[in-house]
């Protein structure tokens, strides 16, 4: 396959664009927002963001060897006197997303599409370890999952790539749509459905049908859809959809799970069965069983999700026990730091009801440690049902003396509160330097230690802080 570039009627198709200098203009091979990565061949898409407007580096990406440049109408009078092909655009946004779209056309890989509520990182990173084992993979790198990340992504794919992983991430309607239409995957999964970024997507029944485009999309493309029958929304709209491939723990999925057993540390034994038939791989039914280098129930789902992927791709079982052996934590989720007084786990990147729920099961799986103490911020972007499910939280915790829950932040405090009432030891603080002077002198060694709470949050310093003390 040739080296994929983006040609001159390529830019002629784009929605409003007008071209200056067009017979100058020569097909570019790469695309770039950041004007620092800019070399000669590339086309520099002039773009606004939140802190920098690409508009005031347009120079530095011609100096930089920018072959043309993409800019908003409304600019064009600054850059009147720049002699290489102009591409003015009513919004410089879409028009970056449209070139994506082109991009993502040309490109021969199989295009994977991760989204969900709880694990969509995780799932994504599982999937591209695995299919490294057969493909030549790229993915989606930190946290480029919005209507900028997800073109960025498929713009950093070339004629090489074979499969390329997407997160898809949204917490306004309309979002998932939007860059699916760009993705245009061949794969489809939804994790699960949860209560996330409640604020704009109002309840279940509402980020369900923000991230269930993802699906709709694929498979009116002509994609295979991916559909988690544990998920009691996943498996009741399961009938809407006429090319999937279904997976869980329970049921009748094509690819089934069952957890064997944990080990101390909390990595779970997984067996896998599947039918050979509904993925392609011939007749009659396949069985294998690994044991994952990653803690906990909602990993073993996280894997069964990948497995299934990876087995309709056409890895073998003995490539994904391979590929298992090479699987790591996410920064920020679920990472286990063991010490020889504590096993400490950041889980810090983010948090909604649904995954303090499985966090918790998991901490509670760790056998290295009787005692469990758990510090939680705030869950943020939950709308008017804050208080409500800051309180619910109280429900997976059970009445123990080697528990302690140790909570800050306004919303926490309902939870505080409601563990008081079930007489399970909780400790709230009003402030920052309050917690973290508990962390560093209290007694809590010999503790298994969870940290976990929204990104506002920025509990990963009280990790730091636990670190410090337990090195």
């Amino acid at each position: 396959m040739g080296k994929i570039k983006i040609t001159i009627e390529d830019l002629f198709n784009l929605p409003t664009a007008e071209i200056y200098n067009p017979d100058s203009y020569e097909s570019l091979a790469s695309v770039e927002i950041d004007s620092r990565k800019v070399k000669k061949g590339t086309l520099f898409v002039a773009i606004k963001g939140e802190k920098l407007d690409g508009h005031d580096f347009v120079q530095e990406a011609i100096n930089n060897g920018a072959g043309a440049v993409v800019i908003n109408k409304n600019r064009l009078r600054k850059f009147s006197k720049i002699e290489i092909p102009i591409i003015t655009v009513e919004d410089s946004i879409k028009a970056y997303g449209d070139i994506a779209r082109t991009w993502r056309k040309k490109l021969g890989a199989k295009v994977i599409s991760v989204t969900g509520s709880n694990g969509k990182t995780t799932t994504k990173e599982i999937i591209s370890t695995l299919l490294s084992e057969k493909f030549e993979v790229i993915k989606t790198e930190a946290n480029n999952n919005n209507h900028i990340g997800v073109p960025l992504t498929i713009l950093s794919a070339d004629e090489k790539c074979e499969a390329l992983v997407l997160e898809q991430g949204t917490n306004h309607f309309g979002e998932i749509e939007y860059s699916a239409n760009i993705s245009l995957p061949d794969i489809a999964l939804i994790t699960n459905i949860g209560d996330s970024h409640l604020e704009f997507l109002r309840n279940k029944e509402g980020v369900h049908k923000e991230k269930s485009a993802l699906l709709d999309l694929c498979e009116i493309h002509g994609g295979k859809v991916f559909l988690n029958l544990d998920d009691p929304i996943l498996k009741k709209t399961s009938k809407n959809y006429w090319n999937k491939i279904t997976y869980g723990f329970k049921g009748n999925a094509d690819v089934k799970g069952k957890i064997l057993s944990y080990t101390n540390d909390g990595r779970p034994k997984i067996q896998i069965g599947f039918n050979k038939n509904v993925l392609s791989l011939g007749k009659g039914l396949g069985k294998f069983a690994v044991t994952l280098p990653i803690c906990g129930e909602s990993n073993a789902k996280n894997f069964l999700a990948s497995v299934a992927v990876s087995l309709f791709a056409g890895l073998k079982p003995e490539q994904i026990i391979s590929g298992a052996e090479k699987i790591k934590p996410v920064y920020g989720r679920f990472v286990v730091r063991k010490f020889k007084d504590a096993v400490l786990i950041d889980d810090t990147y983010n948090s909604n009801p649904g995954s303090v729920k499985s966090a918790v099961e998991i901490v509670n799986r760790i056998k290295l440690f009787n005692k469990k103490v758990f510090v939680l911020g705030d869950m943020l972007e939950l709308g008017i049902a804050s208080v409500k499910l800051h309180k619910e939280l109280a429900n997976n915790f059970r009445q123990s003396d080697k528990i302690l829950v140790l909570t800050i932040g306004s919303m926490m405090k309902h939870l505080h509160k409601a563990l008081s009432s079930k007489k399970i030891k909780s400790i709230h603080f009003s402030t920052r330097g309050e917690l973290e002077l508990y962390l560093k002198y209290e007694s809590i060694e010999k503790s298994v230690i969870l940290g976990k709470g929204s990104r506002g949050m920025r509990m990963e310093e009280f990790i730091n802080t636990l670190e410090k003390r337990f090195e």
